[in-house]
């Protein structure tokens, strides 16, 4: 089910990061977004990516209600170049919280029903998630976004005079949201908490480095987490270690 999701949320970000040429992106979009509300009416669609996520969709009850914000802000890439905070706010939870929205309803199928207070604590958990890895992936993306995309994600924030202050501001709110959300990983079924877990130090082990790259570097260099660490976060996933 997750890999379902993973499929059709890569396919809409392909579209509006130039796989097609520009001129076609809005249409194709759109008629991705179509024919997805269309598979999950009918339970088919020809294209296999769109089936896989409608059947996942009907299964774990991801409703339109998550679905319509991501493809709202998958659209928002083509045209918009720059944010206010209400527009990051809005394009974050679009394109990253409600796919952390969707994988929880993957998680939470043949599970026993929870209570309201347990539910919301997960639902926020996994917004949160998916906010910090938005955020830490639009940090490390920061000069390829502005100079390749032509865009600026983060309000007030220009490559240009990119600077270790903004830098570390950014880095102590994603690190908050992560935080957050390892506070509801003993929340989640067994069977998909050491895989969040993993996901969740990785992604706190690259906005570390983030940390310690000076700003002036960062906007020069794609910075990554080594094989070698990758495999021990992994090993220690699997033994149950958790980021709390």
């Amino acid at each position: 089910d997750v890999r379902n999701i993973y499929g059709l949320v890569r396919v809409a970000d392909e579209i509006v990061d130039g796989a097609a040429e520009k001129v076609y992106a809005d249409s194709l979009l759109a008629e991705l977004e179509t024919e997805t509300y269309r598979a999950i009416e009918i339970g088919f669609s020809t294209n296999l990516v769109v089936h896989a996520f409608a059947l996942t969709a009907k299964r774990c009850k991801i409703e339109r209600d998550i679905i319509q914000p991501f493809f709202d802000s998958m659209r928002a890439d083509i045209t918009q170049r720059e944010h206010d905070q209400a527009s990051f706010d809005l394009y974050v939870y679009g394109s990253a919280e409600v796919v952390g929205l969707m994988c929880l309803q993957a998680f939470l199928v043949d599970q026993p029903e929870q209570s309201a207070e347990v539910k919301r604590r997960m639902v926020a958990g996994a917004r949160a998630l998916g906010s910090a890895f938005q955020k830490v992936n639009f940090l490390r993306d920061l000069a390829a976004d502005f100079r390749q995309l032509g865009r600026s994600y983060f309000p007030g924030v220009n490559v240009e005079t990119f600077n270790e202050a903004e830098k570390l501001r950014l880095v102590a709110d994603i690190d908050s949201e992560l935080a957050k959300s390892a506070a509801t990983l003993e929340l989640l079924p067994t069977n998909s908490r050491k895989a969040v877990a993993a996901a969740l130090m990785f992604f706190a082990a690259l906005n570390e480095r983030i940390r310690n790259t000076p700003a002036e570097k960062l906007i020069e260099t794609r910075i990554s987490v080594p094989n070698s660490q990758k495999l021990l976060i992994l090993a220690k996933a699997m033994m149950g270690v958790t980021p709390i």
